[in-house]
């Protein structure tokens, strides 16, 4: 069954659609990220314009992150502190960023950035996030306790904050720092940006696991909303129509996402996550790279 997409200009199937929404909603709830890093790439493999695959997808994240942070706040695994600073450097990072995505879309080179910036982050993050929880795993094998963390010159960083439910004492210019670069990354990439913070609350910050997941979705929902409106004022580039659809799988799948993460082990969440980033980011390399199958030049009309 095709459905036409207003603003995307093109007709998709709607079960294809309902499928992504739902799997990344799953993905959503079991990882604590917001899935865009994911269905983004997706919608552009299907041929929806980046601009629109951004905006859009920003829209969907909201649904999916409130599914899932429902979900872990019955099991108190959400610190509402911490968030709370997360999501004042969220809103200030998203805002310049939409800002400069605006820039960017005007000079013709959004559809180029947007692509290379998945390209970097995912190959980088999804390499690092591998590579720690191998070690984890055999470190566990070996019964040899690693730290999650280390102290470094950042936790002697001023404006220090108790937070009682990450058991943490630290500088509050850490989450909001971390807040505003996911932010920037949300508007530019159409992300929740839980790729890059549940990494780094967990090894900058040293936040629990099981707290870290829920907290990020709280501050996703937030900083995607605003994200959204100004993307939508702005650049008019969010799909109402596959919003909706993306909305209605991803609900859904985040419920699952929730309740089949209490079941796996952290290091190993850790390493199946880093896997799916790995191979996005491969196959998006490899459509930069490769010679398109209709090329064409450019020419003066009547020569």
């Amino acid at each position: 069954m095709q459905i036409y997409l207003p603003i995307a200009e093109m007709s998709v199937n709607i079960f294809l659609i309902l499928g992504m929404g739902g799997g990344v909603g799953f993905l959503s709830g079991l990882f604590g990220v917001g899935g865009g890093f994911l269905m983004t790439p997706l919608l552009i493999f299907i041929g929806i314009p980046p601009a629109v695959a951004v905006a859009t997808e920003a829209n969907q994240i909201v649904a999916s992150s409130v599914s899932g942070v429902l979900a872990h706040w019955r099991r108190g695994n959400v610190d509402l502190k911490m968030g709370s600073l997360l999501l004042i450097g969220g809103v200030i990072g998203s805002t310049f960023g939409v800002w400069l995505f605006t820039i960017l879309k005007s000079l013709g080179q959004i559809d180029l950035v947007i692509k290379l910036c998945y390209v970097v982050f995912l190959g980088i993050i999804g390499g690092l996030m591998l590579i720690e929880s191998i070690n984890a795993i055999r470190a566990k094998k070996a019964k040899t306790r690693k730290r999650s963390h280390t102290h470094n010159w950042l936790h002697g960083l001023p404006f220090k904050m108790r937070f009682r439910k990450s058991r943490l004492y630290i500088s509050a210019i850490l989450p909001i720092g971390i807040g505003i670069f996911v932010g920037i990354l949300s508007a530019i990439m159409g992300v929740g940006g839980g790729f890059v913070m549940v990494p780094a609350m967990i090894y900058l910050l040293g936040m629990p696991t099981a707290v870290v997941v829920g907290t990020s979705l709280f501050q996703i929902i937030f900083v995607t909303a605003n994200v959204t409106i100004l993307q939508s004022v702005s650049n008019q580039t969010v799909d109402v129509v596959l919003a909706l659809l993306l909305l209605l799988g991803g609900v859904i799948g985040a419920q699952f996402g929730a309740r089949f993460g209490t079941r796996m082990q952290g290091e190993h969440l850790r390493g199946l996550l880093a896997l799916i980033v790995i191979g996005v980011c491969i196959k998006l390399t490899f459509d930069l790279v490769i010679t398109p199958s209709d090329p064409f030049s450019f020419g003066l009309e009547g020569h």
